[in-house]
């Protein structure tokens, strides 16, 4: 199967069930509170779960004339339908104990009847549920793809949970919300079906038919109901329904509607004359009904809220996205047919994006006069003029072909060409990625393997469509032609409603680590914490880059490490003090500052200390003992950062710092050694509560997650994703 049929396959689901989905959402969402409702209203009685049947039966039948029937619903509440003195035919919740009334049956509300036709069958009766159970198998099936999808661009079903590359908001949260929604809706889904299947009488039966024994019952007097076994065995718990006698026939019997089967008991002796236990479609049937609806558990009726909003949020996510990759592919209108033409150039694109950048290369040939032909990757055929073949491919998330790429291997093998190509190939993709343009080497490679293809210039990987790589690229591949091409700038994509100007307050020079420290104050309001991030546009760039930010008296502390490449890092070395740039913020809630806790450890390395510089310097956070370890490469490393850590250590705002040197012969330390010198304080913390909270490289993430691990098992012999669970780690690394 390829990435492609999952994809569309998941496509075409979504846009042929799309409103019913909605529908079906929307009046799930209001449907949800229905059993909270019936939850918070004070009828269920605490600890009448193990109270014996027989207690119950004897109140009701010394406080009314004639006893009905008895129900325990979901929520626990004891229904009883009686006989009042006044001859009344009443029911009304009791309190098991005493058979004392406690309120009145609880009417279905208005919008709940509303809400429950429109979401079983839309007001449609049989062709409405039809429809509702057919949707609820497609809802299934796109939970089914996306997971699919999800596995694909993880890297696969072992990483279905590693932390996901935020490059889009749509695309990253329509991956989280599925990932943790996951479990809820494929449960949703199958009940809807199973429910929709038992209301057409589509699965089988479980026939209970009873079979009682003829002979007279040797009971001559009848037991006080206390004294009966059968009744003193069973709980309330156990029971749904039960129905008394309507006489004192000894033929006429108790019969017990129990959790897991049906008995008659005689009225007389309190022996069981006849029992049936459910089969399995009669349990599904009761569990699925639950499950659906939610009856009986906040917590479940709870989360059955936040799937059906997570639905909707699919629904508006999916089609948002796929919109924006409508609006990036752009149609190329070739003047020049793939026999006649001497340039071929091919993209590979998930998104969309990519398809900008050779347009651009397009234009840019034409007008230098040659004979170009655009096509996708998944279209490449033979080229009877063709000298020079170029490829602008991305990676689909850790390796993989994009879905227009993924038949280029083979027809590469199939497809003979007339003459001999020189070939460049341009790979796109993000460093956030272990497989960082992995598919466009793995095209160099198999080309140069090829003798009809022969390489004019080595791979060349941009990470995040940077244009200034890009245009770097063309100069120099268009030099080796002997051509001066000219591509033209993409337009900005700055969201305007969030961009805010920010000034340059203060900036350090330069250390020999090429970091320097940068003070920013925004030119108007602006709400941010410490450990959210900055998300900067450099000139000539498409894409913001995302900075983790620390807040001193309402300013923006940076650090930043000058990259001899990098686009973002020159552009802001360039900054001076008093100039200008444009960034937004954009919250970053799960690596704030805890609220609630004692002790917290902070682990950076490099440029990763900026948000802990800003929680350390934080005047509200009195009695909070923060710990900070660090790790650079020289004690010159330290020193720009040194004052503002000095001014926390000296409020009494810093408990303790330790840091070392890897390029230092005389006390050579990573920031994995600082740990385990300080494996109690590690310990201590993670066993009482505290955090711990991790900034800086992946590669050192992965060094401490290691010797954390190591500490964790050794001194409190339990596995760090323990701790992980209740959220005491929390990381944002890069």
């Amino acid at each position: 199967m390829t990435i492609s049929i999952w994809r569309y396959s998941h496509l075409i689901l979504a846009i042929s069930s799309a409103l019913f989905i909605i529908l079906a959402s929307v009046t799930g969402v209001i449907l949800a509170f229905e059993p909270i409702s019936h939850q918070v209203k004070p009828y269920a009685v605490d600890d009448a779960g193990d109270l014996p049947v027989s207690k119950t039966i004897a109140a009701l039948r010394s406080k009314y004339d004639e006893v009905l029937s008895v129900e325990i619903d979901n929520n626990d509440f004891v229904l009883a339908s009686v006989f009042t003195a006044e001859g009344d035919n009443e029911a009304f919740y009791i309190n098991p104990f005493t058979a004392e009334k406690i309120g009145d049956v609880i009417e279905k509300a208005p919008i709940f009847k509303f809400a429950t036709n429109l979401h079983r069958s839309l007001f449609l009766k049989t062709t409405g549920r039809f429809i509702i159970g057919f949707v609820s198998f497609l809802l299934f099936l796109m939970a089914v793809t996306g997971v699919l999808l999800i596995v694909k661009r993880q890297g696969g079903l072992g990483k279905f949970f590693s932390k996901v590359v935020k490059e889009d908001f749509d695309q990253y949260y329509h991956i989280i919300v599925g990932r943790y929604t996951l479990i809820p809706m494929v449960i949703v889904t199958l009940t809807g079906v199973y429910l929709s299947l038992e209301k057409f009488s589509w699965l089988p039966e479980d026939e209970i038919a009873h079979q009682f024994d003829v002979e007279a019952s040797d009971a001559i007097e009848k037991l006080p109901i206390t004294d009966l076994k059968t009744f003193n065995k069973i709980k309330l718990e156990d029971v749904k329904r039960i129905e008394f006698p309507f006489s004192d026939d000894i033929e006429d019997y108790y019969f017990l509607k129990l959790e897991d089967r049906e008995i008659y008991v005689n009225q007389y002796d309190g022996s069981i004359v006849s029992q049936h236990d459910y089969g399995l479609v009669s349990k599904a049937s009761s569990w699925s009904m639950i499950l659906h609806t939610g009856q009986g558990s906040i917590s479940w009726s709870l989360a059955l809220l936040v799937t059906c909003f997570a639905i909707l949020f699919f629904v508006y996510s999916g089609f948002a996205m796929t919109l924006k990759r409508k609006r990036n592919h752009i149609k190329i209108k070739n003047k020049f047919s793939k026999d006649v033409a001497e340039y071929i150039i091919l993209i590979g694109s998930e998104t969309g994006s990519t398809f900008g950048f050779a347009k651009s290369l397009y234009n840019a040939l034409i007008a230098e006069g040659k004979s170009v032909f655009v096509s996708e990757l998944n279209q490449y055929t033979s080229y009877k003029q063709a000298q020079h073949l170029v490829v602008l491919t991305a990676t689909y998330g850790d390796g993989a072909p994009p879905t227009n790429a993924n038949k280029f291997e083979k027809l590469v093998s199939v497809t003979p060409q007339n003459n001999n190509l020189e070939f460049a190939i341009v790979g796109f993709g993000s460093l956030a990625y272990q497989g960082f343009c992995e598919f466009a080497i793995g095209v160099d490679q198999m080309l140069q393997l090829n003798h009809r293809f022969n390489p004019s210039l080595p791979v060349y990987k941009i990470n995040n469509q940077s244009f200034n790589d890009f245009n770097s690229w063309v100069k120099t591949w268009g030099e080796s032609k002997n051509m001066n091409l000219q591509v033209l700038e993409p337009e900005q994509k700055i969201n305007v409603k969030k961009a805010t100007t920010f000034k340059v307050v203060k900036r350090t020079a330069l250390n020999r680590d090429q970091s320097f420290v940068m003070e920013l104050a925004p030119e108007k309001k602006a709400k941010f914490v410490s450990g959210d991030l900055l998300a900067i546009y450099p000139k000539n760039e498409t894409l913001a880059r995302q900075y983790s930010i620390g807040e001193i008296d309402g300013n923006i502390i940076l650090s930043i490490k000058k990259h001899d490449f990098g686009v973002c890092s020159t552009y802001l070395n360039e900054l001076q003090e008093n100039d200008t740039m444009v960034a937004h913020i954009e919250k970053n809630k799960a690596f704030h500052f805890p609220k609630k806790t004692k002790e917290v450890v902070m682990i950076s390395n490099g440029t990763g200390i900026a948000p802990f510089i800003g929680m350390i310097n934080n005047e509200k956070r009195h009695g909070v003992k923060s710990y900070l370890f660090w790790g650079g490469r020289t004690s010159e490393s330290f020193k720009m950062y040194a004052p503002l850590v000095d001014k926390a250590f000296y409020a009494k705002r810093l408990s303790g710092l330790y840091v070392g040197f890897s390029r230092e012969d005389s006390q050579k330390r990573y920031v994995q050694d600082l740990l385990l010198e300080k494996a109690e304080l590690i310990a201590r913390v993670l066993k009482n509560g505290g955090v711990i909270m991790i900034c800086g490289s992946v590669a050192m993430e992965t060094g401490v997650r290691q010797t954390l691990e190591r500490i964790t098992t050794t001194h409190l012999n339990t596995p760090i994703s323990v701790f992980e669970a209740e959220n005491q780690i929390k990381t944002d690394c890069y």
